[in-house]
């Protein structure tokens, strides 16, 4: 009996490690997979705060963030200029919205989102995400819109 009961805590020790393990290689692939779904060249944090930097000039960002949030039906609270770019509040549903426009160069825009839900301490990701990501898409229909104009263009000046 008492062999017994140790073989038995032998094995449950000896699995433990074999376990851990188990769980650390599937929240690797897990994570992997997330950072696809999630949307390429979006970083996020712990503390619920979202990036995303854009080859694009600070004002077409801007353009792109005011249409994301109005198609999103997000009210616009304060909207001005700063030192460092642009600076945006939002409101939706019990949530503020704080999103940071940062002029890298002439081209290249960082864009800061977070989405407070109630206290400081409660972010809301999620929307922060959505907010970027709808950003993203305004900019990708106008430069496919543009490209489209363009080409048009050209193909009418081959006509004549």
């Amino acid at each position: 009996m008492v062999t017994r009961r140790l073989s038995a805590g032998m094995v449950v020790l000896a699995l433990v490690p074999a376990l851990a393990g188990c769980a650390a290689a599937g929240l690797t692939v897990f994570g992997a997979g997330a950072g696809v779904a999630g949307g390429a060249g979006v970083e996020h944090t712990l503390s619920g705060i979202v990036y995303k930097t854009y080859t694009e000039p600070l004002d077409n960002v801007r353009t792109a963030t005011v249409d994301a949030l109005a198609s999103m039906e997000m009210d616009i609270t304060d909207d001005k200029a700063t030192p460092e770019g642009w600076a945006m509040k939002a409101t939706a549903s019990r949530r503020t919205i704080d999103i940071e426009l940062e002029k890298l160069t002439e081209n290249t825009t960082r864009m800061r989102v977070v989405a407070n839900q109630g206290d400081i301490f409660f972010k809301d990701a999620s929307t922060a995400t959505a907010i970027i990501a709808q950003t993203s898409d305004t900019l990708d229909a106008r430069k496919t819109k543009l490209a489209a104009a363009k080409k048009a263009a050209t193909a009418s000046r081959k006509v004549k």
